[in-house]
């Protein structure tokens, strides 16, 4: 129970943090098409690595590291 409220805390930090997600970068570089999809492909498995590596050192596990690095990677992506 105590790393889901910590997950969850995490969550809301770091998207009210997270200013910038790959969608809006993608829409500022003006990116379309197969150049968008390669650009949003590259930053999901970016994000995922990142995310992975914070619920590591978050010691999560289990049904806690699966929601925080879906979250996490979602927030990222901007979805």
């Amino acid at each position: 129970m105590k790393t889901i409220l910590i997950a969850a805390a995490f969550a809301l930090v770091s998207s009210s943090a997270m200013a910038e997600s790959c969608k809006f970068e993608a829409g500022a570089k003006k990116l379309a098409g197969a150049a968008q999809t390669s650009f949003l492909k590259k930053c999901e498995k970016d994000a995922k690595a990142t995310c992975d590596a914070q619920a590591a050192d978050k010691k999560l596990a289990g049904a806690a590291k699966a929601s925080f690095t879906k979250k996490c990677v979602r927030d990222a992506v901007g979805g």
